[in-house]
């Protein structure tokens, strides 16, 4: 028996499995320099890629929705994701 995946699906996924490979390499590169300075310099690119991400898969996901949410279930979602960049550039 074969599996049907939904396109928006598989590509919601697979810019996630990019992520936890880019998470990952940069944890190890931590373990492999040692050193609190390039640590702290990986982490801060790390810091543009997780904001990066969640606006690719929210996008993806809006896409794949668009026909299946009226449009005020839509400008609530995306205003769920705009207070949650407000909330964090608040900190």
């Amino acid at each position: 028996m074969f599996l049907i995946f939904d396109k928006i699906v598989i590509s919601m996924a697979a810019v996630r499995f990019l992520s936890a490979t880019i998470e990952f390499t940069a944890a190890m590169l931590m373990l492999h320099f040692n050193k609190v300075e390039t640590a702290f310099k990986i982490n801060a690119v790390l810091a543009m890629v997780g904001p990066t991400i969640l606006i690719i898969v929210t996008t993806l996901g809006l896409v794949g929705l668009a026909g299946k949410v009226s449009l005020a279930g839509m400008a609530t979602i995306m205003l769920g994701v705009a207070l949650i960049f407000l909330g964090i550039n608040k900190l």
